[in-house]
């Protein structure tokens, strides 16, 4: 049973205005026009089908046999509203014709989608997930600019971006999801307009990024109709998107590939085509913190191109140098060891060390899996520690499962300090919340004088699954992002990390629920929560940490993407300002 701790209210599109903010202050060189004023006008009359055709591009004058989406490259499209994230958002929706495939989504069938939106009142009830979208008219968020920074500028009427500057997958991505509750909302068969103070004119999107944000639109379609379990119609516009995405094309179309196969394995499940047991058809689910263990080309190359696993290791080794600053035995338990870098770090900090010089590094590692490959990281960690000088010991608390260690498995003597490192551990136990609390118990009587918590921050534990399916749609945008910047499209390692690594997590988080479903990244607010159940106090990071974690970032090749913030006393690694990592340090109130 799930955890009611770690569960989440029923989804709202306050949500959404949140995630989707609004695009002024979005400029390359700081180009933005607020004098010239643009008239614009909004869907007025939602009866008309041809003029919805119009808007997105399909036209019904030209209907081939087998039914393809069709566009005119020239047709002259009619800006509309778009509720208070992307008013007056002026861009044209169009493609270039293109060849669909005997199984594509028709025209006719995309009009049915769309028409379930616009049906007089007296025929259809709202979706209880669009009854809150009203609270989008009282949201006031700011403006994100790409170095992070936030505008409250309330009284700007209008401002029209003249220098064009490319969208970011998860911008894309709020710009389909304007368009989706565009199309939730209507009042007596006309659009409901909310009031917003800013008034945005855009032009200009290139082709690609126009097919992007159609494919992006259908998804979000597609994973509604499955919400509501309507399969049929759910996988008439999946088979358009999984003809549309690619795995190896633009990121819009890399993240929205893995997000149609959980999308579809989903149905299966339902519908009874795969057991409940069965893993992208019949594929075994793989194993990724066993892959973790073992340092391949595809994870090296990663942590090389972006600095984030750099921006979490050392301020977390520093935060550990400082509370063990006058300790002369230390013992360090990691609940998680993989390939053991981050303690190559620490050896250094403490081999350099002058007053106090150490006496023992002891390095304790909880195993679940591979215990060959733990005992081969130590063997790394202890050549490392000799060649540093550094007296060292290494030991494995091997146990079946997390919830399994006891405090006598660990060998702590009296004159050693313990810390408690745990990186993204804690969120693979959120099933069950006695797990959780057993090895809290036990980490308590260890009495550490310090615990490192490195998590995903994320909202993948809602129960209700079209919540986890925006919530993660954007979440794992912002990572193929990541990698479109960082590595050629062509790289086989890019392909192996979006594959293994990220299309796995979006498979379990989409397509899974029960104990199956095992993917929980949760916020840092409800950690902070849970740790305050066992009577932590949360630590403040140094200005030495923080001014580390900016240098990592500086000096990577796109560090002027990567964005480092505080949230209260912990740090947030994300990039283009969605935070992707938490960093927290803890210790036990002392009575």
């Amino acid at each position: 049973m799930a955890n009611a701790f770690f569960g989440f209210e029923p989804f709202d599109y306050g949500r959404l205005q949140d995630i989707y903010v609004p695009f002024e202050g979005y400029e390359k060189n700081g180009g933005i026009n607020k004098g010239e004023q643009t008239q614009l006008f909004g869907l007025e009359d939602w009866g008309d089908l041809d003029l919805l055709c119009s808007q997105y591009g399909y036209q019904d004058t030209t209907v081939p046999e087998k039914g393809v989406l069709l566009s005119e490259d020239n047709q002259q499209q009619q800006p509309y509203s778009d509720f208070g994230m992307l008013d007056d958002f002026q861009y044209n929706i169009l493609s270039p014709p293109f060849e669909a495939p005997e199984d594509s989504v028709t025209l006719d069938s995309v009009l049915t989608e769309l028409s379930d939106y616009i049906q007089p009142k007296n025929e259809r009830s709202y979706p209880t997930t669009i009854a809150s979208l009203e609270l989008l008219n009282g949201y006031k968020s700011g403006f994100t600019k790409m170095n992070g920074e936030r505008l409250n500028e309330q009284h700007v009427e209008q401002l029209k971006i003249v220098d064009y500057q490319r969208l970011s997958t998860e911008e894309v991505m709020r710009v389909a999801g304007a368009q989706y509750i565009q199309f939730s909302i209507r009042n007596d068969d006309n659009l409901s307009m909310l009031s917003n103070p800013f008034v945005c004119a855009f032009s200009g999107l290139k082709d690609e990024e126009t097919k992007d944000v159609e494919l992006a639109h259908l998804l979000l379609a597609a994973a509604e109709k499955i919400g509501y379990q309507q399969f049929e119609r759910g996988r008439r516009l999946l088979n358009q998107c999984a003809y549309m995405s690619s795995s190896t094309g633009t990121p819009v179309q890399r993240v929205a590939y893995y997000f149609v196969e959980a999308l579809q394995e989903r149905i299966d499940r339902e519908t009874g085509r795969i057991s409940s047991k069965g893993t992208n058809k019949g594929r075994p689910p793989m194993d990724v913190d066993e892959l973790m263990l073992t340092p391949n080309s595809a994870i090296l190359e990663y942590h090389q191109a972006l600095p984030f696993a750099q921006m979490l290791q050392f301020p977390g080794v520093q935060a550990i140098i400082e509370s063990v600053a006058s300790a002369k035995k230390i013992h360090v338990i990691d609940l998680g060891i993989k390939t053991g870098i981050t303690w190559t770090v620490m050896m250094q900090a403490l081999a350099a060390r002058r007053e106090c010089p150490i006496e023992l590094l002891k390095i304790t590692a909880v195993g679940t899996k591979s215990g060959q490959r733990i005992e081969e990281t130590g063997k790394r960690l202890a050549s490392f520690a000799e060649s540093m000088g550094l007296p060292f010991s290494f030991e494995v608390v091997f146990v079946p499962n997390l919830e399994d260690i006891k405090e006598e498995l660990f060998h702590v003597e009296d004159d050693e300090v313990v810390a408690v490192y745990s990186a993204f551990v804690f969120r693979t136990l959120l099933t069950r919340s006695d797990r959780l609390d057993c090895i809290m118990r036990v980490v308590r009587n260890l009495n550490p004088c310090v615990m490192v918590v490195t998590e995903i921050e994320g909202n993948h534990n809602s129960p209700s699954f079209f919540n986890r399916f925006i919530e993660a749609l954007f979440f794992y945008s912002a990572f193929f992002d990541c990698l479109e910047v960082s590595m050629d499209r062509g790289n086989e390692n890019r392909t192996t990390i979006e594959r293994m690594y990220f299309g796995e997590a979006i498979l379990n988080i989409v397509a899974t629920e029960g104990e199956e479903r095992t993917y929980r990244h949760v916020g840092i607010d409800v950690w902070r929560a849970f740790f305050a159940r066992f009577g932590m106090v949360e630590l403040e990071f140094s200005h030495s940490s923080m001014y580390q974690a900016n240098l990592l970032a500086k000096q990577s090749v796109c560090g002027s993407f990567c964005t480092l913030d505080t949230n209260g006393k912990c740090i947030f690694i994300g990039w283009k300002g969605t935070p992707l990592h938490s960093l927290s340090a803890w210790k036990f109130h002392q009575i």
